[in-house]
């Protein structure tokens, strides 16, 4: 390589285009050399510098983790790098446990933790249910953080020092008001993403990654619709399941996919109130739309 390397972290990817923030504190837009190379956000990568104010990526180091989604015709790296996913549920619009249960597979699968949040609290009258729907999340372990993101982001602020999270959601759950809350000049920076994307695509349409302090950054991604998580096996979604996964070394057959086999130990664990049979139904949903072995 004939020019100086430069060491960057990659802070927007939409294909072969990048946004990167140097080590030096430039901002760079950026191509990967070569079809070989896919970038995403939060990537440490090495440039060569190719003109004012443009380089380009010449490598990337190994991710220590990656956060991805998976239909049956392609992955998606959504992140990498990351320490943790922060889930993101509110009291209105509605949110779906199934897409919070698909979250938490895939961060199971890629070894980050967890960490629950519902937002928009001061809506009193929805707050009940919303409990209640994440209630089998939290008896399992994971932490929940309450906040209404329009008037305070600090009891999420807590949860975040020292890490790399991810915030990822559904559409209408608060993300940007939480964004702007953690990242006052957010917008600003949006609008810097937004001019290095071709013809005029948003900047919601990527993940993006800011920094909230001098330890701390925050992976704001785009609003979720569906996630998918094609190419498990109905035992590696099972691990995403924590309770399912302490009865499934019970069951008569080792390759029980706990659906109809006989002997089956976590639908006996769901029928002695062990298992609260709506995450049974969940995991059940998932495995079968996915087809998963």
């Amino acid at each position: 390589m004939t020019r100086a390397a430069i060491g960057a972290t990659v802070l927007a990817a939409f294909g072969r285009q990048c946004l990167v923030r140097t080590d030096a504190g430039e901002t760079l837009h950026c191509r990967s050399r070569g079809r070989l190379l896919h970038p995403a956000c939060g990537d440490r990568a090495l440039l060569g510098r190719v003109a004012p104010g443009e380089a380009v990526i010449e490598a990337l180091a190994p991710r220590s983790s990656e956060f991805a989604r998976s239909s049956r015709f392609r992955t998606k790296v959504l992140a990498a790098n990351l320490t943790q996913v922060i889930v993101l549920t509110a009291c209105e619009p509605s949110f779906s446990d199934e897409l919070v249960s698909r979250v938490l597979v895939a961060a199971e699968r890629a070894a980050l933790p967890a960490v629950l949040v519902l937002n928009k609290i001061d809506l009193v009258e929805r707050l009940g249910a919303a409990r209640e729907a994440l209630a089998p999340f939290r008896a399992l372990g994971y932490p929940l953080v309450e906040l209404s993101g329009k008037l305070s982001a600090e009891p999420l602020r807590r949860h975040l020092g020292g890490h790399r999270s991810l915030l990822v959601g559904q559409s209408g759950m608060g993300k940007s008001t939480l964004v702007k809350k953690l990242v006052p000049d957010a917008e600003v920076k949006i609008a810097e993403i937004s001019r290095f994307l071709d013809s005029g695509r948003q900047a919601t349409t990527v993940a993006r990654l800011y920094a909230v302090d001098e330890r701390t950054e925050i992976v704001d991604s785009p609003g979720l619709a569906e996630f998918g998580l094609a190419g498990l096996s109905a035992r590696e979604i099972a691990a995403g399941f924590a309770e399912l996964a302490t009865h499934a070394p019970h069951c008569r057959f080792q390759d029980c996919r706990h659906l109809a086999e006989p002997g089956c130990a976590v639908r006996a664990a769901v029928e002695s109130g062990a298992v609260h049979p709506r995450r049974l139904a969940l995991y059940q949903r998932i495995v079968r739309l996915e087809k998963a072995p």
